[in-house]
């Protein structure tokens, strides 16, 4: 399997991967592109959450969120960062406080929720 962030894996086949192969292929996708990142396997667990999450429907609020952000004019990729941006500011704020936390389930259902492309886009400059 290869991965390419521009289109959604199919879901049964993703889940099916080993996590580090998702891991893995994510880090293959963004060498492929040439992406310049800081940190390749931070950057891909987050990918990997977001798509994990797509791949398994209705019970999270990503695909509807893709959908959404999609239909606002970002790719696909984008989107996954995007929404990846959220769930990694949640997961760094909770370490940073831990005495802190309230539901996360909860704080990352409102802010997808409240997450735009301009909002993306205007914080990605």
């Amino acid at each position: 399997m290869q991965c390419d962030a521009t289109d959604q894996p199919d879901p049964e086949t993703w889940l099916e991967l080993d996590e580090t192969e998702r891991i893995d292929l994510v880090i293959e996708y963004h060498r492929h592109i040439q992406a310049q990142l800081e940190t390749p396997e931070l950057h891909a667990m987050a990918h990997v959450v977001v798509e994990n999450q797509a791949a398994l429907g209705e019970v999270t609020p990503v695909p509807e969120t893709l959908e959404r952000l999609l239909d606002e004019g970002l790719d696909r990729h984008e989107a996954v960062h995007a929404i990846g941006s959220v769930l990694m500011k949640i997961v760094l704020d909770t370490v940073d406080k831990p005495d802190d936390v309230s539901d996360i389930n909860a704080r990352y259902n409102r802010e997808l929720a409240l997450l735009t492309a301009a909002d993306w886009r205007s914080q990605s400059k």
